[in-house]
């Protein structure tokens, strides 16, 4: 037995969680990110936290290297080849305009530009025959040019490869062979899934990260081997799945999101553990906001997702935690629009500067700032006391600010925290109330160094009558990571009608699938009877242009399983569109297998119980806070890490903890649990 150690790298901080299996103890560390060297932080989170990296079993880590790589286009120049007469396939997408009013829209930009997508004579047919042979002379020549202009990764993508791929692998054989230093991407190797932009854009994302998530994580394993690292690295994806190091680097666009996919992880696991079927995770972290709803045990999946968010972003065919993600942390730039508004976001100050209170240079007011001068944050104890705030610099930031929109440092700061809780009340909104379920019905789960701060607030406004805060929620992302399992995804698109699919068809391709995630597990050393198979199937009626994921039995065994696979997606179509049409003819266009390797989950030890009223030892003194609706109260100040299992707290009140602050609203009520997780009951909820 031994330690199993989790890093998140975030865009503000990094965080460690480490479980010794061998005493049950749970150890966590907060750094400043350091982003000129990424691992420079993660060696002082170890340090800080006393870790050997010697005597570490498995390590899990996260990072936002690939969401920064699409959104900043630092990737290195890349290249695609393609079927001829589709090299503009990429950039043309599917001509939706998804706000139709905005005056000023613009389409994506390409990651690829028009000049460096070649065209190769070859062509399939939709069920995967020949119809042109592939030019492979032809392939040879378009090749040597890329090396000519010094491209570093190459993506392939032929027309219906989904359905044989034999074409586009060779070019992969070739792209290799001729272009030795180049990263090569072969949608094949990707995701075998029809509609051809989803598909390119999805091969030409992993292209471009490629390099760049490559030399990233192979300076994590020589960092980690300088410190005498000798375990398992495992690499958090986007789908709530861990793979290898080894997978992630030939799949990359499966990590861009490594980041807040463990804090959802986390959520699933706190929610089994509680008793929670519905949960919304909320995590607000230094720079960003996500959000994501957790129904029924389970949080939602999409494989259409978009990169960057769905109006300008790029899509990614790739199964994705469906988040929400806003620029609304705590280090989110307040600021003042042409037409003299106060805006929040979606700039960020980042790490270096930081908010203005840090006192390392910024002079830009951040939603931190303003929660300083709001008396929510006590600036001498922030991280514990390891990194006292400046309130000067806080106040000479916000009033340069509110100067602007003929308004007081106070008020200015108080109209930042509720600008900021409407975008995130937003965010929530999107993932519930815009897809059909009530807030009301679920549980908020606030972790990030800010999503304790503003979530009783949220509830209130959104009517959610429970908000649980986990232990350790500003590292609960890094903690998330070590309660997933190891995780791989294969699709392929098979097009067919339900009702003229033979069941033993059916098994047979899901067989089939089964068989190549045993060959993908056994290549990375895990014994094939460990795993499990989770199955779907997307479906839809026929003619219609999107599907409805639906869950497949582990065997297909007559036609009364078929039959029960349209009978929930009819049940399903109802509940997220408003009605069904049983009579209509439905078919099955894609079948998924998520092969899933069961990982050991840690646990919070049992706290000591106490009488209901908080111990002397945790009350702090008090202090002014001044509340959203611009009322001031006199606060009793608790420290978490002196409450006992039991103890509870009624609002108004704050409960300070090492790196996060929990605002108890006016009769609000917060219960400490067995093991030491907050539960608050908001007065006047549901």
């Amino acid at each position: 037995m031994g330690i199993r150690l989790a890093i998140d790298i975030g865009g503000t901080f990094t965080d460690l969680a480490a479980y010794v299996e061998e005493t049950g103890q749970l150890v966590f560390t907060k750094s400043s990110t350091t982003p000129r060297e990424l691992t420079e932080a993660m060696v002082r989170c170890l340090d800080k936290a006393g870790v050997a990296a010697s005597g570490v079993e498995t390590f899990i880590h996260g990072s936002t290297i690939g969401i920064n790589t699409i959104i900043q286009r630092t990737g290195p120049p890349t290249a695609l080849i393609t079927t001829k007469g589709f090299r503009d396939v990429y950039e043309m997408g599917r001509r939706n305009r998804p706000e139709i009013y905005d005056l000023f829209f613009h389409r994506p930009r390409p990651l690829v530009p028009r000049d460096l997508r070649y065209e190769v004579v070859e062509r399939l047919s939709s069920e995967g025959q020949v119809k042109v042979a592939l030019d492979e002379q032809q392939v040879r020549d378009v090749l040597r040019q890329m090396g000519q202009r010094g491209i570093a990764a190459v993506a392939v993508c032929l027309l219906h490869s989904y359905a044989n791929p034999d074409h586009e692998q060779r070019v992969g054989a070739l792209a290799r062979e001729l272009l030795p230093e180049a990263f090569v991407s072969v949608s094949s190797d990707i995701h075998r899934e029809y509609r051809e932009y989803e598909r390119t854009s999805t091969t030409v994302m992993n292209a471009y990260l490629g390099p760049v998530v490559g030399r990233y994580l192979q300076r994590l394993g020589e960092r980690l081997s300088e410190l005498r690292f000798g375990g398992r690295i495992l690499i958090m994806q986007s789908s709530g799945g861990v793979m290898s190091l080894d997978a992630a680097a030939k799949q990359p666009v499966r990590i861009i999101e490594s980041g807040p996919a463990g804090g959802v992880a986390g959520t699933l696991y706190l929610c089994e553990q509680l008793g929670y079927r519905n949960a919304i995770a909320f995590d607000m972290g230094g720079t960003t906001v996500k959000a994501c709803l957790i129904d029924n045990g389970r949080a939602k999946v999409t494989t259409d997702y978009y990169v960057g968010g769905r109006v300008t972003g790029l899509p990614a065919q790739v199964p994705f935690l469906d988040l929400i993600e806003i620029g609304a942390g705590g280090g989110s730039l307040a600021w003042v629009d042409p037409v003299g508004a106060l805006r929040v976001g979606p700039l960020s100050a980042g790490a270096d500067p930081g908010p203005a209170c840090y006192g390392l240079g910024g002079s830009e007011p951040t939603v931190t700032d303003a929660n300083v001068l709001v008396g929510k944050i006590d600036p001498a104890r922030f991280l514990g006391g390891e990194m006292p705030l400046d309130r000067r610099l806080a106040e000479e930031a916000v009033a340069r600010v509110g100067q602007r929109v003929g308004l007081d440092p106070l008020q200015t700061a108080n109209g930042i925290v509720r600008i900021a809780n409407a975008m995130m009340a937003r965010a929530i909104s999107k993932v519930s109330v815009e897809r059909g379920y009530d807030p009301r019905d679920f549980a908020l789960v606030a972790y990030g160094g800010g999503g304790p701060m503003h979530a009783t607030a949220l509830a209130r406004e959104l009517q959610i009558p429970h908000v649980v805060v986990p232990q350790a929620p500003a590292e609960f992302s890094a903690l998330g990571m070590l309660c997933t399992d190891l995780r791989h995804d294969f699709t392929r698109t098979a097009p067919t009608s339900i009702a003229d699919l033979p069941p033993a068809e059916l098994e047979a391709r899901f067989a089939a699938l089964e068989l190549a995630a045993a060959e993908q597990l056994a290549a990375e050393g895990v014994d094939g009877a460990r795993f499990a198979c989770v199955r779907t199937a997307d479906v839809r009626y026929v003619g219609q242009f999107h599907t409805i994921g639906i869950g497949v039995p582990s065997r297909v065994a007559g036609r009364a399983d078929l039959d029960g696979i349209s009978q929930r997606f009819h049940e399903a179509h109802d509940a997220a569109y408003g009605h069904a049409a049983p009579r209509e003819a439905t078919e099955i266009i894609n079948l998924r297998l998520a092969a899933l390797v069961r990982l050991a989950k840690p646990q919070f030890p049992p706290l000591e119980r106490d009488g209901q009223g908080p111990p002397p030892a945790a009350y702090l003194g008090r202090r002014r806070v001044l509340w959203e609706d611009g009322s001031w109260h006199d606060c009793p100040i608790y420290e978490r890490e002196a409450l006992r299992a039991g103890n509870v707290v009624v609002g108004p009140a704050v409960v300070h903890e090492r790196a996060s602050v929990i605002p108890i609203g006016p009769h609000d009520r917060l219960e400490v649990d067995a093991v030491g997780h907050l539960h608050i009951a908001i007065h006047g909820g549901k």
